[in-house]
C-alpha cells in the first residue's frame, strides 16, 4: 500500500469490473435496441429522445458508456490490454445478437473502438480529460456512422445517435476522473 492507501489489488480489481463492464456493454446494447424505447420502429430499432429534437436507438447511451469502460480498461492493461477487450466485447456480440444486427454491432463497435483508442493513447499522459472526451466523440461518430448504416442502411439518426453517445461519454468524465484520482494509472 502506497502513502495515498492504495493497493495493487483495488487497482487490479477496478480493472478487472471495467473490462467485464466494457464487455457486457454490446450485447446489453444490441437488447436495448430491439427491446426498449419510447417508440419502436418497424423493422429498425427502439428509439429514445436525446434533446435537441433528435431520437436515436436505445442501445446509444450504452455504447457511449463502453468508450469511457474502454479507456478505463486501456488505463489497467495498456494498449494491448485495450485490445484484447475490444476482441471481446466483439465475440460477445456475436453471440447475442441476430446476425444482422450482430455483424453491423460487431463492425461498428470494432471501428469506434479502434478509433477511439486511437485518439485516446496519445493524449492520456498530456490530458485524460480532454483525451476521454476527444476519442470518446471520435468513436462515437465512427460507431453511428457505421452501425446506422450496416444495421439498417440508413444514416436517418446518425445526428441523435452521436448526440447521445457523447452525452454517456461527458456522463462518465467524473467517473474517469475519480477513478485517476484514486487508483495510479499504470505508465
Amino acid at each position: 500500500m502506497d502513502g495515498k492507501g492504495r493497493t495493487e489489488g483495488t487497482f487490479r480489481m477496478i480493472g478487472i469490473l471495467a473490462l467485464a463492464g466494457f464487455a457486457a456493454t454490446i450485447p446489453a446494447a444490441n437488447w436495448m435496441i430491439g427491446n426498449l424505447g419510447t417508440v419502436c420502429v418497424p423493422d429498425g430499432p427502439c428509439l429514445i429522445p436525446v434533446g435537441f429534437g433528435l431520437s436515436a436507438p436505445s442501445g446509444v447511451l450504452i455504447v457511449g458508456l463502453a468508450l469511457v469502460l474502454r479507456d478505463v480498461v486501456h488505463e489497467h492493461f495498456g494498449a494491448r490490454g485495450a485490445l484484447l477487450a475490444i476482441l471481446a466485447g466483439c465475440l460477445l456480440s456475436a453471440f447475442f445478437a441476430p446476425p444482422a444486427l450482430a455483424l453491423a454491432s460487431v463492425a461498428a463497435f470494432a471501428l469506434a473502438e479502434l478509433a477511439d483508442l486511437a485518439v485516446y493513447e496519445p493524449l492520456r499522459r498530456r490530458r485524460l480529460l480532454a483525451a476521454v472526451l476527444l476519442s470518446g466523440v471520435a468513436g462515437a461518430v465512427v460507431d453511428s456512422a457505421a452501425f446506422l448504416w450496416l444495421a439498417f442502411g440508413s444514416l436517418d439518426f446518425i445526428a441523435g445517435n452521436t448526440v447521445g453517445k457523447i452525452w454517456a461519454s461527458l456522463a462518465a468524465v467524473p467517473f474517469i476522473s475519480v477513478l485517476r484520482v484514486s487508483t495510479k494509472a499504470t505508465p
